[in-house]
C-alpha cells in the first residue's frame, strides 16, 4: 500500500508540473526558466510560484537539452531525472495535502 500512496504522490507531482509549465508557456509564450527577468513584485512573486511548481519540467527539459545539443555524460541524465523525481513527489505532496484535507 505504501507503494501504491508513492507512485500516486509522483504521477500527482509530475502532473502539476506539466500543466503548470504548459500554463506558464500558453500565458507568456516561453517556456518557464530559471532565469527570473520581471520588474514588479507581483511578477516575482508569480514567477517563484510557477518554478516552485514547474521546476520538474524546467529540470528535464533542461537536462534532455543538455543531453542531446552539448552531449552530456548518461550519468548527468540520470541526476537529473532523480533530483526532478524526488521535486516532483514533493510537489506531489504539497497538491494532495491542499486537494484531499
Amino acid at each position: 500500500m505504501m507503494i501504491i500512496a508513492f507512485i500516486w504522490t509522483l504521477i500527482t507531482g509530475v502532473v502539476t508540473a506539466g500543466l503548470v509549465a504548459s500554463l506558464y508557456r500558453m500565458v507568456t509564450s516561453k517556456p518557464p526558466s530559471f532565469q527570473m527577468w520581471q520588474e514588479t513584485t507581483l511578477g516575482l512573486v508569480g514567477g517563484v510560484v510557477t518554478l516552485v511548481l514547474a521546476g520538474p519540467s524546467v529540470i528535464m527539459r533542461n537536462a534532455l537539452r543538455a543531453q542531446v545539443i552539448e552531449n552530456r555524460p548518461p550519468a548527468w541524465l540520470v541526476l537529473s531525472a532523480l533530483m526532478s523525481g524526488l521535486w516532483s513527489f514533493l510537489v506531489g505532496i504539497f497538491v494532495l495535502n491542499i486537494f484531499l484535507i
